[in-house]
């Protein structure tokens, strides 16, 4: 797959003045979560998480640097930081992961005869699906509605948790927070020298430089 930035890692912006303290702290503290630590799932929960989180979005084997997510979502239950607002179908979010996480286990023994994490990539996103539609009924789910739960809680927390990682950053070009140097060149397709150059049909290399200087 062609790179859109080659050669940009936003995290060379680290000690320039695109960012203050306050912003590598916060940054620092994502790159240095440990994918495999958890403290609010149990170990079944767990590997749920982990084969949902590479499920929704699957990251290349030969990545540097993979996004953490199942680690993301179990520190954010563990801290008990919501996001200021939620679907009033749901319960609240920690009660909704452990539901959501039961129920699918539940779904995937029934139909399958094996937990979600033991399950094929086909047999994944054929249960997945019908968790997206609404079309299983197990008892496990009590009164979570599995398609509610799909759209507003489980794809809404990975895909969050995903372009809030640095590693998603580089991938789109995007260069953090604008502060405190902000931006300047703000017309349609103009950039600053500290913005990421997105590569065009047979120019990939002059991205390439332009990015490897970026910082």
């Amino acid at each position: 797959m062609t790179e859109r930035y080659p050669g940009y890692n936003v995290l060379n912006k680290r000690n320039s003045v695109s960012w203050n303290e306050q912003t590598r702290a916060v940054i620092d503290a994502r790159t240095g979560i440990d994918p495999d630590f958890h403290r609010f799932c149990d170990e079944a929960e767990w590997k749920a998480l982990r084969a949902l989180c590479d499920q929704i979005i699957p990251q290349p084997a030969d990545r540097t640097v993979k996004v953490p997510l199942a680690a993301m979502i179990d520190q954010k239950l563990y801290s008990g930081k919501g996001d200021g607002y939620r679907d009033a179908r749901l319960p609240e979010q920690d009660k909704a992961w452990r539901l959501g996480l039961a129920a699918i286990d539940t779904e995937a023994v029934a139909a399958c005869e094996k937990p979600f994490s033991d399950l094929s990539n086909d047999q994944r996103r054929w249960l997945l699906c019908r968790i997206q539609r609404g079309q299983v009924s197990s008892e496990a789910w009590q009164d979570l509605s599995p398609a509610t739960f799909f759209a507003k809680r489980l794809l809404h927390d990975i895909v969050s948790a995903y372009y809030a990682h640095p590693a998603s950053w580089s991938e789109i070009g995007f260069g953090g927070p604008a502060g405190p140097r902000g931006y300047v060149r703000m017309n349609f397709d103009r950039r600053d020298p500290w913005e990421a150059a997105e590569a065009s049909p047979g120019r990939e290399d002059r991205a390439r430089r332009e990015n490897e200087r970026v910082g």
